[in-house]
Formats: C-alpha cells, sequence, structure tokens
C-alpha cells in the first residue's frame, strides 16, 4: 500500500480498527483526544462498539467486561487519566484477558500540562496497581512504528492472555509524516475456550481477579510470572545504530531515542565513535542487549523525557561495570540535538566514574550552570 501523511494519533486509531478491535471505551485527555474522536466516528460506521464514558475508571472497567468475553477491546487515555485506570487494570491483569491501552504520554506529575512526556515510564513498566504482575509495553519513536506496534499489542495481548501497552508521548501522538497503514483484518473471536461468551452448552465460564485462599493466591502469582518469564525470552525488541565500532553508547527510547539518533550522526561526523541504542520494548526491558553493550563500551549516555526513570533499568543491567550518564528534560520539554552532542562530548571527555547517582551530577550541572535549560 502506499503511504499517507498521517497525524500519530489517528494512525494509532486506524491501526486498531485494522487490527480487528470490536470495542472501545474512553474519555477526552489532550494529547490523546483525536483517537476517542475518530474511534467515535469509525466504529458506529463499521457496526462496532463505540462509548464515552464518564470517566477514565468507568471506561478502563468497560475494557474489563468485554475482555472478558473474548472481545478485541481497547481504551485510550493521557497520564493522569491512566493513573485513574490503574485499579481498573490491576483487576484485568490478575484475571488474565487480554487487552491493549494506549497511553500518549503528557507532562507531569499531577495534573501537569498537554505537553510530550515519558513520565508514564515507571507506572507502565513497573507496574502502577497492587501486585506482581507486569505489562507489555511498546515504545514508538515514529508514526510508522506506532503504527505496526498497535497492530503487535493485539496479537501479544491474545497471544499471552495479558495487557500490553503502547506508550506513545505527545510528540508521536501530534505530528504527522508518511507512513503505511496495515491491510483490514477480518473480526475474528478469541480465546472462546477461557471467555465468557454465555454459550448453553458447556460448563459455565468464571473469571475473577479475587482468591480468598492465599495458598491459591501464591500458586496464582507464581503462574503469571512463570508466563512473564517466557514473554521475557521471546518478545524483545530493540534497534541499534552505529554500534558496531562504537567506544561510546547513547540509550534512548521513543521520541527521546529519535532525538538523540540526530545527535549520534553529528558526533559521528565529528569522529566520536558513538552508537544508539533504543529499546522498542521497554517492558520486557532489553537487559541481557544492555549487559553485553556494557562490556564493550567506555561510557553510556542515558537520554530521557523525564528525571531518570529508565535509567534505573540500565543501571541493573550494566551492574556497575561501566561509567554512565545521564540527560534528561522532564515536564513536557524535548531535548535539543546540539545540547545532546554536547552531552555526548561530556561523556567522551568527563565520563570516567562508576560512583554515585548519575541523577545528582546532572542536577549539579544544571545548578552550576553547565547545563542551560533553554
Amino acid at each position: 500500500m502506499a503511504k499517507e501523511f498521517l497525524e500519530g494519533n489517528l494512525a494509532m486509531a486506524e491501526a486498531s480498527v485494522r487490527a480487528g478491535v470490536e470495542a472501545y471505551f474512553g474519555y477526552p485527555i489532550t494529547p490523546q483526544t483525536e483517537i476517542l474522536e475518530w474511534m467515535s466516528s469509525r466504529m458506529p460506521e463499521l457496526g462496532r462498539t463505540f462509548l464515552q464514558a464518564e470517566s477514565e475508571v468507568a471506561a478502563v472497567n468497560m475494557v474489563y467486561g468485554a475482555a472478558c468475553t473474548g472481545t478485541r477491546v481497547m481504551s485510550s487515555s493521557s497520564s493522569p487519566g491512566v493513573s485513574l485506570m490503574m485499579e481498573g487494570l490491576s483487576y484485568i491483569a490478575g484475571t488474565e484477558v487480554p487487552c491493549v491501552l494506549i497511553d500518549v504520554v503528557r507532562g507531569g506529575p499531577g495534573l501537569g500540562n498537554i505537553a510530550p512526556s515519558q513520565g508514564d515510564y515507571n507506572q507502565l513498566v513497573h507496574g502502577g496497581g497492587h501486585g506482581d504482575y507486569h505489562n507489555i509495553v511498546l515504545a514508538p519513536a515514529s508514526v510508522q512504528e506506532a503504527i505496526d506496534l498497535t497492530v503487535l499489542a493485539f496479537d501479544l495481548a491474545e497471544k499471552y492472555r495479558t495487557i500490553a501497552m503502547v506508550m506513545a508521548d505527545g510528540c508521536v501522538g501530534q505530528m504527522m509524516e508518511p507512513a503505511e497503514m496495515p491491510e483490514m483484518r477480518p473480526i475474528r473471536r478469541f480465546g472462546q475456550e477461557w471467555a465468557t461468551t454465555g454459550a448453553l452448552n458447556r460448563e459455565a465460564h468464571k473469571l475473577s481477579s479475587i482468591f480468598i485462599d492465599p495458598t491459591y493466591e501464591e500458586l496464582y502469582n507464581i503462574r503469571i510470572l512463570n508466563k512473564w518469564m517466557e514473554i521475557t525470552q521471546k518478545e524483545v525488541r530493540y534497534k541499534e545504530y552505529y554500534l558496531d565500532d562504537a567506544e561510546f553508547a547513547v540509550i534512548g527510547f521513543g521520541t527521546a531515542g529519535r532525538i538523540a539518533l540526530t545527535a549520534v550522526r553529528a558526533a559521528r561526523a565529528k569522529g566520536i565513535k558513538v552508537g544508539l541504542f533504543r529499546p522498542i520494548s521497554v517492558s520486557p526491558y532489553p537487559y541481557d542487549v544492555v549487559d553485553e553493550l556494557a562490556k564493550r563500551v567506555k561510557g553510556i549516555l542515558v537520554v530521557e523525557m523525564n528525571t531518570g526513570q529508565m535509567l534505573d533499568d540500565v543501571r541493573l543491567a550494566a551492574k556497575g561495570r561501566v561509567p554512565i550518564e545521564f540527560y534528561g528534560r522532564p515536564g513536557g520539554m524535548l531535548p535539543n540535538p546540539d545540547d545532546l552532542l554536547g552531552e555526548i562530548q561530556h561523556l567522551v571527555k568527563n565520563g570516567n566514574t562508576l560512583d554515585g547517582d548519575p541523577r545528582l551530577r546532572w542536577l549539579q550541572r544544571i545548578n552550576d550552570g553547565s547545563i542551560i535549560l533553554s
């Protein structure tokens, strides 16, 4: 198919339609409202279910109910809206039913602002709800990736009976660029062997996230963990740029990783042997790949649009083998490629310590004027 000039939010919405979503429940919140708006006309047009709920809490519980019937279902929101969904998402995880959530991240904490951010990393990657569960979280850096990962999210959610999330940000959601949409898939019903379909010719299926007996709950948690271990072995995704001969590495996901690539190319033009590692699945995180990378480079720069949330995963993977520095732009600010080039040069010249928290060094340089936030 030919490429079209598409906005990220509308592209993810139409990708969901073409992936065969049967029901959408959501609530408007900037910068993802275009998804809801698109679905409000597109879903009824195709005879599918659309409902604008009275709140994010209501929307996620509608998703929960539909997911229990084996329906391919989704919602979308942005940071504080996703926070409101956390109890429902925990119920969904505890019931092991598949669903997809698109989070177009905005600045926070609190209500924050409507500018692009990556502040939801910990909320999505490291839980959010109570209990021992993990979400599949995919982080696109372009409109095309947003399309492809949205379709993939539905397949992964149903393959593993789990929650699959697309963590975009205001940049990916609002920008327009050429991209190719997938073909329309037919509507298919999944999970008939477990779903609450109302069939009369079999034993009733019962789905719940409450298990009063602690001995059963413990075994249930272990079973969920076994499934997650399988996901960590089979569903890690990432991209590498200029790392074959790299002496230094930049690690960034989503929009931050995309901007960092421009800085890496500029550094290469100056003769600096630096490459970029961009995680696409931030959950499961590519720990083993970062582990191997840390064995062969002299230093790592972590770039994020937050105050250093993925940084903790990089440090865990690197195991103290290599100096790590951090550069963040929180609150809805975007890193500048020229500033990142300066940070790469700083890493090459000064990145020689294995001690202390890279965030502290970053803050000290802001406080003494070495880093000017503009």
